[in-house]
């Protein structure tokens, strides 16, 4: 077990201890990180996640997978892979259910949305969000000059979360794609980076990256097959084999050639051939459940194989190796379950849509702000001093809307727009 240090499990606020015990109390028993887990696990902002798309909606069927199943899936996945390469579990568990924390509505999508809305405060990233939630607006502690600190994770515990350890803006003034912390929050992200000497990501965060692309590809293309939206007989389709390989190249990244060789390594196990005629009996659904749960121990096992001979693994110290092979079945399993949805005309038709309730839904608390804003971000937009900062607190409101929520301030917004026509 990596040996973590008292700066590792430093905060940002030194609390007081809980002042409401009975006298014959005992002291709390758990480690830092055992709180950390706790933290993350009754907030709202991770309950929330109940209600925002994963890849289809999170009201499409009996039981779709949303952002909050996939997170829980990510960190039970995460906290075995950890656990295995040394890691604290709950460390690694943590970072399962943060990753996706930070998404809006609707996802992706929604993240897209936010972006050309936030123009002229410094855009929208939803891994930037998740720092800024676990650090400001998930109300948990409060400075003793007033200023909130989110959660107030331990700095591995916010080390851990952070996928993109670099701010938007980098110092010759170029500009990252993708970031885990706003330029406003770059003094977080450096008091949580403290130890390291480079950008790589904490060994924790290596690990929660490669098991949400793991849960993403196994359960997603789960999902597929129930749904009727995929079948893995494409495995055996050379000409539409082909195609997708390069759909995935290009949207995952990788050699299509790669993403081809990994089919035939898919096509020769059992378990894909068990699961490829899937009727909805019993049976079917019993070898589909022998499938993911084969393909998660298949990537976690060759994984923990393959990083397990590093000398020392742990928060600042050494890097994940994922075998080619693994990494190639992975991409075309994510490529099979995303673009079959992602292509389909109707589901571009929704995305529009979507996107139109958030545009809608940000002019209307522009317009009505401060009043139109709830209580918790009223409070920061009358505090905000720019007209850039107080932006930021709309978009952080409509970032924390669930799906359902979101859906019922746009008809309000419409209806409102209608009255005053």
């Amino acid at each position: 077990m990596y040996q973590y240090r008292p700066t590792d499990t430093e905060r940002r606020f030194d609390e007081s201890p809980k002042g409401s015990q009975f006298t014959d109390s005992q002291p709390d028993h758990r480690g830092a990180f055992a709180r950390d887990r706790a933290r993350v696990l009754h907030s709202a902002a991770l309950r929330r996640l109940a209600d925002k798309t994963q890849v289809v909606g999170p009201r499409d069927g009996d039981t779709p997978r949303t952002r909050l199943t996939h997170s829980l899936e990510v960190a039970q996945i995460s906290r075995g892979l950890g656990a295995g390469l040394g890691l604290d579990p709950d460390l690694s568990e943590l970072a399962g259910l943060c990753h996706d924390i930070g998404h809006p509505p609707y996802g992706h999508n929604g993240e897209k949305a936010l972006n050309q809305v936030a123009a002229d405060c410094g855009g929208f990233e939803g891994n930037a969000q998740t720092l800024r939630i676990l650090t400001r607006l998930e109300p948990k502690i409060v400075s003793d000059a007033g200023e909130s600190v989110g959660l107030n994770l331990s700095r591995a515990a916010l080390d851990a979360a952070c996928k993109y350890p670099r701010t938007k803006t980098n110092p010759d003034g170029s500009v990252n794609a993708k970031y885990g912390a706003y330029d406003e929050d770059a003094a977080i992200l450096a008091w949580l980076r403290e130890g390291h000497t480079d950008q790589t990501p904490a060994m924790e965060a290596q690990v929660m990256d490669w098991c949400d692309d793991i849960a993403y590809s196994v359960h997603d293309v789960e999902d597929g097959i129930v749904s009727g939206r995929v079948d893995l007989g494409v495995l055996r389709d050379l000409v539409e084999l082909a195609a997708l390989a390069a759909k995935g190249a290009r949207a995952f990244g990788g050699d299509p050639a790669a993403l081809i060789d990994a089919a035939a390594g898919l096509r020769d196990l059992a378990v894909v051939h068990e699961a490829a005629d899937f009727d909805g009996t019993l049976r079917s659904y019993t070898a589909l459940k022998r499938l993911t749960s084969e393909l998660v121990g298949r990537y976690v096992g060759v994984t923990i194989g393959a990083t397990s001979g590093s000398a020392q693994l742990g928060r600042v110290h050494g890097r994940l190796i994922i075998p080619e092979q693994a990494l190639a079945e992975v991409t075309l399993l994510k490529t099979i379950a995303v673009l079959y949805v992602m292509d389909d005309p109707g589901h571009i038709a929704r995305q529009e849509r979507q996107r139109d309730r958030i545009f809608r839904v940000f002019d209307y608390l522009t317009l009505g702000a401060p009043g139109a804003l709830d209580p918790l971000f009223r409070g920061w937009w009358e505090e905000a001093e720019t007209p850039a900062q107080r932006q930021r607190v709309i978009v952080d409101q409509i970032a924390s809307m669930t799906e359902s929520r979101l859906e019922r301030v746009a008809r309000h917004s419409a209806d409102v727009t209608t009255f005053l026509a």
